[in-house]
């Protein structure tokens, strides 16, 4: 049964059309994850589900009686208000009025707000939005609706309400950009599309395949339209009479034909890496601590990054992870030690909180201030271009940054840092407000990326995506290194757990969700269908070591390299043999290139990995 039901749904903002006479539903029970690019209209489905805005066109109807809480991206409290109260104030009618207080707090404390007297006007825009989420969830509404839940959440906390989700009897209706979330949570995912919603009853990892399956029907209907137009252009271009009733009708068909829309293809976050080169010095870290107050953020941290790192830095939120990024950043001080950086180091750093935005700066003036062109390996690329393959079409170029959705700001400033050609790139929760097409592609890029990664995230999917080393804050000032991404992180906390190490710096959230995966069913120790990995936990240490595959890899590239040299000297003695013979002179030229394009790319390789030997042995 539907207990919200829209149909013709047409909505603008400004000169955009969000909404194109589409319909929208809402069943009971349901958990239905809302995805589209960002600036194209979720949150404004969201608010008009919610009642809080109208369409310009089309009916919304709710079943009578039914009731909504909404949980916004930006939430707005009385700033003097403490946080208990502001919990309350919006569960005034709750069932169960004499035990609503004691249940708050248990749920803030989960969402780690434990200062629950302070005022609302002293906390973070963060804690605000868990201060907002433990109100939502608390309240006996029928249907939740769910703007970035997970922004603003550690990973333990993002599982507890994961967990809290899937058990939740009534409707749900959330944005969220955690790819794992959707594929849990969710029986249904609903695409904002070029301004119509198309629904598909399945979870994030079934979407895919069936988005994949009406792009590919899509495409064969498009091929056949455009065979039978050039069958009817050719009988046109006869000369068709249009004496006969029968041929009228034959060219109006045509006319229908040629006239039919065909389907869009999506735009693409287009990244190509454009880093500068490298030199022997990167960033080195020593002996680095930093406190605030009695609390130990980071204590007696050492080391140092090699050029191809990929590392992910997790733990609970006020750990100190974005600290010790803004004081690699050059933003924060320590308190003692030292951070060296290359003279070749040129560093990007994507904040959690942006940059100061010009709210009356174009959008293509704004991106000009950093550079006209940037030079890729296509060659240069000018900044519309670019603002182009960002998904800033040419309309969009001249509106100012003040008309921008949050997510489009988000995806403009990233655009800004790649523009200076970054060789390490500093990554402070990049997954918040970015929509999962603009995130798969910027994953996509980081895979070619010549030179350093270093992100904060609470986003699963993205560190098992991109990290190859994991740095985990684990308190008291100690921060742990675990080998491989999240997943092989939480094998390893498996592994502490099963061997009776000691569990003092898991954050509970992980300590709960890995202890029960090592107790698991007849002491299975599969974790999501990957058993936990002897090797992860072998490698858990401080100190640098080789993975499986980087040791395969160190232990056959000489080999490989001096392979590659031989081909290219066989080819330019078949050079000089062809000189006579430009067709067959220009394949052998061809295929020299790419040899010597694979030869350089295995020469950088071996450099990273003998640099990395080095640093081992000398431990």
């Amino acid at each position: 049964m539907n207990i919200v039901t829209i149909e013709h749904l047409t909505k603008s903002y400004t000169e955009r059309l969000l909404f194109d006479d589409t319909a929208f539903s809402v069943s009971e029970g349901e958990k239905i994850g809302l995805i589209g690019i960002n600036g194209t209209g979720k949150s404004t489905l969201l608010k008009i589900v919610a009642g809080l805005e109208e369409p310009d066109q089309g009916t919304v109807v709710r079943s009578r009686g039914l009731d909504i809480r909404y949980l916004p991206q930006n939430p707005e409290f009385d700033p003097k208000d403490n946080v208990i109260q502001a919990v309350l104030k919006d569960n005034q009618g709750h069932d169960h009025v004499w035990d609503i207080e004691s249940q708050a707090k248990s749920m803030l404390n989960k969402l780690g707000i434990t200062e629950q007297e302070a005022l609302m006007g002293t906390l973070s825009g963060g804690q605000k939005k868990r201060v907002a989420l433990a109100s939502v969830l608390l309240s006996t509404a029928k249907l939740l609706i769910l703007d970035e839940p997970t922004n603003h959440l550690d990973s333990s906390m993002a599982d507890w309400l994961e967990e809290y989700l899937k058990k939740f009897k009534g409707a749900l209706l959330m944005i969220t950009h955690d790819r794992y979330f959707l594929d849990s949570v969710t029986n249904r995912i609903v695409e904002l599309d070029k301004g119509k919603l198309y629904s598909y009853q399945t979870n994030y990892q079934g979407f895919l395949k069936l988005k994949a399956e009406r792009l590919d029907m899509a495409a064969a209907s498009e091929r056949k339209r455009q065979s039978i137009l050039r069958v009817e252009l050719e009988w046109m271009q006869r000369g068709a009479r249009a004496r006969s009733t029968k041929q009228k009708a034959h060219i109006q068909r045509y006319e229908a034909l040629r006239d039919q829309k065909a389907p869009e293809t999506d735009g693409r976050v287009e990244m190509e890496s454009a880093a500068s080169r490298l030199g022997r010095t990167t960033v080195e870290i020593s002996d680095l601590s930093k406190s605030y107050g009695d609390k130990v953020l980071l204590k007696d941290f050492t080391y140092i990054f090699l050029k191809d790192d990929r590392i992910g830095i997790i733990g609970p939120n006020g750990a100190g992870k974005s600290t010790l990024m803004k004081m690699i950043a050059g933003w924060v001080e320590p308190d003692s030690g030292t951070i060296e950086i290359g003279q070749t180091v040129r560093m990007g750093y994507f904040s959690q909180e942006n940059e100061e935005m010009d709210e009356t700066l174009r959008v293509i003036d704004y991106i000009k201030n950093v550079a006209e062109y940037v030079k890729t390996r296509d060659g240069s690329i000018s900044a519309s271009q670019m603002l182009e393959r960002f998904l800033f079409p040419s309309h969009m170029q001249y509106t100012v940054i003040g008309k921008l959705s949050g997510g489009e700001r988000r995806r403009l400033y990233l655009l800004r840092i790649l523009m200076d050609a970054p060789n390490v790139i500093l990554l402070d929760e990049p997954t918040n407000d970015l929509d999962i097409q603009t995130l798969t592609i910027l994953e996509d890029y980081l895979d070619s990326f010549q030179g350093i990664v270093v992100t904060v995230s609470h986003d699963r999917y993205f560190l098992d995506r991109v990290v190859r080393r994991i740095f985990a804050f684990e308190g008291d000032g100690e921060v742990r290194q675990y080998e491989g991404g999240f997943t092989d992180y939480q094998a390893a906390l498996e592994q502490r757990l099963l061997r009776g190490d000691s569990d003092s710096g898991i954050p509970e959230g992980q300590k709960d969700r890995a202890g029960s995966k090592a107790a698991g069913k007849d002491g299975d120790l599969e974790t999501d269908g990957m058993k936990a990995s002897s090797e992860a936990t072998r490698r858990q240490g401080r100190k640098l070591k080789f993975s499986y595959k980087e040791q395969k890899e160190w232990e056959s590239i000489e080999e490989e390299i001096s392979l590659l040299e031989e081909e290219i000297q066989d080819l330019e003695k078949k050079m000089e043999g062809a000189s006579s013979n430009y067709g067959k002179l220009q394949e052998l030229i061809g295929e020299k290139e790419q040899k010597e394009a694979k030869l350089e790319e295995r020469m950088d390789r071996w450099m990273y990995l003998n640099e990395l030997a080095e640093k081992i042995a000398a431990q």
